[in-house]
């Protein structure tokens, strides 16, 4: 029998311990993902309230909690979400899924009271058995995090396209391709509709994140771009050492199928490595079918992030108490 207690404290020696052991599971997978030292502090999760933990007799088998509600989940929407990162949930043993059967059934609870609708939970992508539990309970796939050594692809040529990287003034050129990433993620069937910067606020957010960004050109018009950062992805891996991440890509529909996407990711590796960066992560939505297959072919994934949209109306209703 499971016992399912508040996440505190004195839980967080056991928690790492199969925080741990889990992601040794998914470097079985992904060998390439970096050896962790120290995992991120877990003591604020253990004061906010809104964590489980579950035992059995003396042992903890499993630890669930999540971020403080914010509004906008997704950054796109008018819910108020709660997320539990990869490092903030985990369990152990063979029957994993009914570990986080009875978590998730006593930590959304607590997510809803707090006011929120929004419920997403990161997974390792290989965790078939949480997984599993997650979509019984009406979780469906929405996000997805993927890496690969930092290695050149030694793409075939691409002939009439040049790539270079972007000097500080000419990033003013990929903004309008990031105006049709925007305009594409509104689309069906990911319908994810972002407010866009403006030039300005494009230009501020760059600088102010240190980002790189590589274009590719047919003439003297960008086509294609990624934009590249150091601690910008949506684990904890991102702040190692030798990592970098593509916080933005987009090609214009009319250069696709030529190859171009490739070999800019080609050039970038060959840049990234010469500069003894080791991994190139990506963050990336399952539900927009062009990313999804394009970085699926290049990277490869290692978490999932699985999401629930619970009815606003129950939600106000434990709120209020009534239920």
């Amino acid at each position: 029998m499971l016992k399912l207690v508040p996440f505190s404290q004195e839980h967080i020696p056991a928690a790492l311990a199969i925080a741990r052991s889990r992601y040794e599971a998914e470097r079985q997978y992904t060998p390439w993902l970096p050896h962790i030292g120290d995992f991120p502090d877990l003591r604020p999760f253990a004061q906010n309230g809104l964590g489980v933990a579950a035992f059995h007799g003396e042992s903890l088998m499993g630890y669930l909690y999540g971020v403080p509600p914010f509004r906008h989940a997704f950054g796109s929407t008018d819910a108020v979400g709660v997320f539990s990162p990869i490092h903030a949930n985990g369990a152990a043993g063979e029957h994993r899924g009914e570990v986080y059967a009875r978590m998730v059934q006593a930590a959304a609870e607590k997510w809803a009271r707090a006011g929120a609708a929004s419920h997403a939970v990161c997974l390792y992508a290989h965790d078939h058995e949480g997984q599993s539990q997650l979509f019984r309970y009406g979780y469906g796939l929405r996000c997805m995090d993927a890496t690969r050594p930092a290695v050149p692809l030694n793409a075939p040529p691409c002939p009439g396209y040049t790539f270079r990287e972007l000097a500080a003034e000419e990033l003013p050129l990929a903004y309008p391709l990031e105006l049709e990433l925007d305009r594409h993620m509104a689309q069906s069937p990911t319908f994810i509709l972002r407010p866009s910067q403006s030039p300005q606020e494009f230009l501020q957010a760059a600088r102010q994140e240190h980002s790189r960004i590589f274009a590719a050109f047919f003439g003297m018009q960008a086509v294609a771009y990624y934009k590249i950062t150091e601690r910008s992805g949506e684990t904890f891996l991102t702040d190692y050492p030798q990592t970098q991440h593509i916080h933005g890509a987009f090609c214009l529909p009319k250069h696709r199928g030529k190859g171009v996407a490739a070999s800019l990711l080609d050039y970038v590796l060959q840049v990234l490595q010469s500069e003894g960066v080791q991994n190139l992560g990506v963050d990336f939505e399952s539900i927009n079918p062009s990313a999804d297959r394009f970085w699926h072919k290049h990277f490869a994934v290692y978490t999932h992030s699985v999401t629930r949209r619970a009815d606003e109306h129950a939600v106000a209703a434990l709120q209020s108490s009534s239920l």
